[in-house]
This record gives C-alpha cells, sequence and structure tokens, in this order.
C-alpha cells in the first residue's frame, strides 16, 4: 500500500506520442470523476464518521471543503492551527492546476488529518492504527495522514500542505512514483507564504522556489544545499534520481529532491515537456520516461543542476540564469563580446586551451537596481563599472564587478562547477581546461530582473 513518513527536523517530451498519451490520461481521470455520483465534500461519511470519533475522544475537530483535522491541541489564539483548513483549501485548487484537473471535478475529495501531541491519545480514539510506524514527524496513507505538533507555526503548516500533497497525489493520481519524484512534489507543492490581511482570511501563495526567506520560515532546503556545496558533498542529480529510499529523517536528501523537481519544473529547457510527462502516470517507470522525453541529454541536466545547486538563492531565476553548454570556437586572436547585466552565466562563444595565457579588459556602466533613499531625495540607482562597488557584496566580492570562468568538469574536490579565472576590468589569467569562457556580473541570481546595461568585452591569447 502506497504510504510515506517525512522528517520533521526544522531546516528540512516526451515525444509526441508519449504527450498525447499523458494528455489524454489526464482527461480520462478528469471525466472518470464527471461520470461518478456526485457526492459533495461535506457529504463525505468518512469525513463525517472520523470527525464524530475524535469529538467522542474530546479532541479538537476543524473542518475545511477539503481537509478534516482532528487536535488534541488546546485552542490557543493566533496560534495559526485554526486556519489550517482553509490553509488546506487553497492549497488543494494550487494542487489541481498543476496537474490540469479541474476542482470542480473532485467534489468528493475530502482528506483526514490529525495534529498530534500525544500519540497514545489517537491510539485509544482508534484515529492512529497498528499499522502506521513510528514516524518521525509525519506519515501518509492514502487520504489520511498524520502529523506530529510543530513549535513552529510556519513549518507546521508546511509540514500538514506536504501530508497533504501526498494524500492528493495517492488517491487522485495513483502515486507510485520513484522517492526523488514522491518527496520532491510534496516539498515543491508544499512550499508557499501566507499572506495575513487585517481584513479577512489569510492567503495561501505557492511559492514552490521562495523569493525570500521570510517566506518560509526556518525550512531550510535551500540553506542546506548551499551548506553542502560549501562542504564539497553537494548532491549528484543521477545519485538524487536512482535512490530507491526517500531518506526520512535526512534533510539534505529533502533538500535534493526538491532541487531535482524545481529545476525540471522551472527551467526553460525542460519545465514545457515535464509538466507534460506528470499529466500521464506516476508510476514506477516515470524515470524511465524522463529519460525517454524529446531532445533529453542526462550530461546537460546534470551540468545544468550542478550549475543550479552551486548558485541556488532564494528567488533563483531559471530564465535568466540559463546557460549555453555550446562548445565554441578556439580564440585565435582578439575578440569583443557583449555582458549582459540581466542575465547569469553567458557563454562568450570562445573556446579557451588550458594552461595558455589570456588576457580580457571591459569597459562599460550597468545599473544594478536601486536602494531606499529618504523622503526627499527617493531611491538612488546603483550603477557599476566593470570592477564592481562596495556598496554591498555578494559572495565574497562587490556587486556590479566583472567574473570570468570556466566550467570545470573534474575539481580537485567536490561537483563540477564554474571556476573563476579572472575578475575586475582588466586581469591576465591561465585557462583551466580547454573549453569556452563564460562571463556575468556578480550579481545574485534572484536579483538579475532589475538590472540594466551591459559591459563590452575584450579578450586576447598572450
Amino acid at each position: 500500500m502506497p504510504q510515506t513518513d517525512d522528517l520533521g527536523e526544522l531546516g528540512r517530451m516526451t515525444n509526441l506520442q508519449r504527450c498525447r498519451g499523458a494528455w489524454m490520461a489526464s482527461l480520462l481521470a478528469n471525466l472518470l470523476w464527471l461520470v461518478l455520483p456526485v457526492v459533495s465534500a461535506a457529504d463525505d461519511p468518512a469525513a463525517d464518521a472520523f470527525a464524530e470519533t475524535a469529538s467522542r475522544a474530546g479532541l479538537r475537530v476543524l473542518e475545511g471543503n477539503r481537509l478534516v483535522l482532528a487536535t488534541d491541541r488546546p485552542a490557543r489564539e493566533g496560534d495559526g492551527v485554526a486556519e489550517l483548513p482553509a490553509v488546506f483549501d487553497q492549497a488543494f485548487a494550487v494542487w489541481c492546476r498543476h496537474y490540469g484537473i479541474a476542482p470542480e471535478a473532485l467534489p468528493a475529495w475530502r482528506a483526514r488529518g490529525c495534529l498530534i501531541m500525544d500519540r497514545e491519545r489517537f491510539r485509544a480514539a482508534g484515529l492512529l492504527p497498528v499499522e502506521v510506524p513510528e514516524f518521525i514527524n509525519g506519515f501518509c496513507l492514502n487520504d489520511r495522514f498524520w502529523l506530529l505538533e510543530q513549535s513552529n507555526p510556519a513549518y507546521r503548516r508546511h509540514l500538514l500542505l506536504h501530508e497533504g500533497v501526498h494524500a492528493f497525489t495517492l488517491t487522485v493520481r495513483s502515486l507510485a512514483a520513484p522517492p526523488w519524484y514522491t518527496e520532491g512534489i510534496a516539498e515543491y507543492l508544499a512550499t508557499h507564504r501566507l499572506e495575513v490581511a487585517a481584513d479577512g482570511p489569510p492567503r495561501f501563495v505557492s511559492t514552490p522556489l521562495p523569493d525570500r526567506a521570510a517566506d518560509v520560515e526556518q525550512l531550510g532546503r535551500i540553506e542546506r544545499l548551499q551548506r553542502l556545496r560549501a562542504a564539497g558533498e553537494s548532491p549528484a542529480f543521477d545519485a538524487v534520481l536512482a535512490a530507491t529510499t526517500a531518506g526520512h529523517g535526512d534533510v539534505s536528501a529533502y533538500a535534493a529532491n526538491w532541487a531535482v523537481v524545481t529545476m525540471l519544473a522551472r527551467h526553460p529547457r525542460y519545465a514545457g515537456s515535464f509538466a507534460a510527462l506528470e499529466r500521464g502516470p506516476l508510476d514506477a517507470a516515470f524515470t524511465e520516461r524522463l529519460a525517454e522525453l524529446d531532445g533529453w541529454d542526462e550530461a546537460r541536466a546534470s551540468r545544468d543542476f550542478d550549475a543550479f545547486t552551486a548558485e541556488v538563492e532564494y528567488g533563483f531565476d531559471f530564465a535568466r540564469s540559463a546557460i549555453d553548454w555550446a562548445a565554441g570556437r578556439p580564440l585565435a586572436a582578439k575578440s569583443r563580446v557583449q555582458v549582459d547585466a540581466a542575465r547569469g552565466w553567458q557563454n562568450t562563444g570562445l573556446a579557451l586551451a588550458a594552461g595558455s595565457r589570456y588576457a580580457v579588459a571591459a569597459e562599460g556602466r550597468v545599473v544594478l537596481g536601486t536602494v531606499p533613499g529618504g523622503e526627499a531625495s527617493g531611491p538612488t540607482t546603483l550603477e557599476s563599472e566593470p570592477r564592481g562597488i562596495s556598496l554591498r557584496w555578494y559572495r565574497g566580492r562587490p556587486i556590479g564587478r566583472l567574473l570570468a570562468a570556466q566550467w570545470v568538469e573534474r575539481p580537485q574536490a567536490g561537483r563540477p562547477r564554474f571556476e573563476i579565472v579572472a575578475e575586475g576590468g582588466d586581469a591576465a589569467f591561465t585557462a583551466a581546461v580547454d573549453g569556452p569562457l563564460y562571463l556575468k556580473i556578480n550579481e545574485a541570481p534572484g536579483e538579475l530582473g532589475d538590472n540594466r546595461g551591459g559591459l563590452t568585452v575584450t579578450i586576447e591569447p598572450k
């Protein structure tokens, strides 16, 4: 029976025929629900029985259109528990859209959840069956799930939605996919921020790749990937796909699964075909069908994944950070190229020879957005020349500084990565490997959108 156990540590195209098959599978799923007896979620006998049992046991019962939640946590003003069913209802609509399903096509779908402080109270009430193992923090069995109370309201909400995604995919999509997708999609679809208005209920806002750390308080997936990269222990794309267990209790495994799904779902090179793949069967052969996508190149995907995990930040902009991996032509004479301030690593199209000496020189000015000013002065536009400006630093260098790098497939330690070979407006350097030279303006990948202008860079052999 499909089941999943989740960690509770804070800090946690196809070819044309297959695309048509995926579309047909989604269509048939919707049509199936249309011909079933129309039962509203509010008239779900199983949910009603669950609520009645919980009430008899003295548990607090909270109900929404898509969730009945029982808890032994006492009611406390402002703790965020009472709003969980309403947040769940809003998230349900997002999950439906992700899979191309109209929410009204699932009139009877309703999950039953338990938010637990004392497991024994739920066992005594018959709401925690013996077949449910001693989970670390959360467990899902079809449309039922259990989670332990969390000290952090934001993480409690994330965990409840994570288990909710499992309940949704297990029952609506017959999920039996490999662990990387099972856990990765649960993390991806559960990640959110909550907008609280003074005159209305909280609003669920899906943020699969959060813009700010404050949006996902103490979730820690991005920070974990950054620490793994710094320690030379970043996950490899093929290893994540090949894992046979979900890595329950291992925050690094959850971060890696989230990273794979996030890249495939948001990178412009993969997003369209991956979305079509998800509309098809989510079974044990899901990874094999991924490898059969038209134009799929696992070596390139692995390189894209290494580039993403090396520079992952809040608000990471996949469109502006997508990399051209073309080999380029040998640099035989002085050449000039343009560097766009609003993009990440840019292939110059010029291939260098390992061990050979080269020089770069740059000129021009770029705009790096603005900084707030006083009421009288207003915001100040940040401009930079190739050396950068020390008003703000990113990864140990002034923002706006020109960086030149090469992709090193076999570094001395850790995963493949860009290694900076030169920086600033005028520098000489030795090529690290045979391969193209890449250039960019030093700036966080999530802050490229307000940059303007570019630099003219001259590259020549010495």
